[in-house]
């Protein structure tokens, strides 16, 4: 029981920070279209950054810069690369094979500068443990929890209570009535871009901090499994966005927890679980858990 209990707190928490990135991935679609394949990288960046600059300026301050240079450069690889290509359907499609494009650059880049290192990211919790009963908890992971909780629903009101939240929606609904409304659609695309980078950063933290072993290189393809949750909850969807991630992440805790008795199913599955349990989903509910149905016009 105790070992089921320590899977299930590590799935919830690796499920709210895994929420962090598949909402990055819903608000940007929401916005425009667009599937953000660049969102891993962005992720990494961010991480990098805070890695590098905690040093000189401490943690608090080398998070808040690391999440700002990130929303910026999210917001502006969406200005200069890609709203040029126009704001229809058929340019979303193209502009979601560009991301695949910017994903590789900022990879490759990223990749030759950590190399083979483990960066610490100087996070206070370190390896720092607090004992619920009879289930011992990395601080890291009740950080996790607590911090993606306020961060998460800072974003639900920021979609319901401001301006901006409702151009989203109501560009979400219909671009071209939106636009003829008068909204303005590079400004509603620029936000959700700055705001999807700004999550990235902020979930490096927790994907990199104890008991992971520090910030690698292939950080930014772990942040790929809130890929699935976000298609799993519905990707036009931030609360199927949540659930989706709940999902994932205990899926995934569990199975790596109880890998020795899945042997039968193969030593990296916990790597796949995330995505056989969206196949999974999607052969029930093609749309996903709170995906709804649309009807075109033709």
């Amino acid at each position: 029981m105790t070992v089921f209990l320590d899977n299930i707190l590590g799935g919830i928490a690796l499920g709210a920070v895994y929420a962090l990135v598949a909402l990055g991935f819903v608000v940007i679609f929401k916005a425009s279209g667009v599937l953000n394949f660049a969102h891993g990288s962005l992720l990494l960046f961010g991480g990098y950054l805070t890695a590098v600059l905690h040093d000189d300026l401490g943690f608090a301050g080398a998070l808040a810069l690391a999440v700002l240079t990130t929303a910026a450069l999210a917001g502006a690889l969406d200005r200069f690369l890609l709203q040029r290509g126009g704001q229809d359907a058929h340019s979303a499609h193209v502009q979601t094979i560009v991301t695949i494009g910017i994903d590789i650059v900022l990879l490759t880049d990223l990749s030759r500068r950590i190399g083979g290192d483990l960066l610490s990211l100087g996070d206070p919790w370190g390896d720092a443990v607090t004992d619920l009963g009879p289930v011992t908890v990395a601080d890291s992971r009740l950080a996790a929890i607590v911090v993606s909780t306020v961060v998460i629903g800072g974003v639900f009101a920021l979609f319901r209570f401001t301006s901006w939240g409702l151009s989203l929606r109501a560009a979400a609904e219909d671009l071209e009535a939106a636009s003829l409304m008068g909204i303005r659609l590079g400004r509603v695309r620029a936000g959700a871009w700055c705001l999807a980078g700004a999550l990235a950063a902020l979930a490096a933290v927790f994907l990199a901090a104890f008991p992971a072993p520090g910030l690698e290189r292939s950080t930014g393809l772990i942040a790929l499994n809130a890929f699935p949750a976000a298609i799993l909850g519905g990707l036009a969807s931030p609360t199927g966005a949540l659930a989706g991630s709940l999902l994932i992440g205990l899926t995934e805790a569990l199975v790596v927890g109880y890998q020795s008795d899945l042997h039968v199913l193969g030593e990296g599955f916990g790597d796949v679980a995330p995505y056989a349990v969206m196949l999974l989903v999607l052969l029930v509910r093609p749309t996903g858990l709170f995906g709804a149905k649309g009807a075109a016009r033709v």
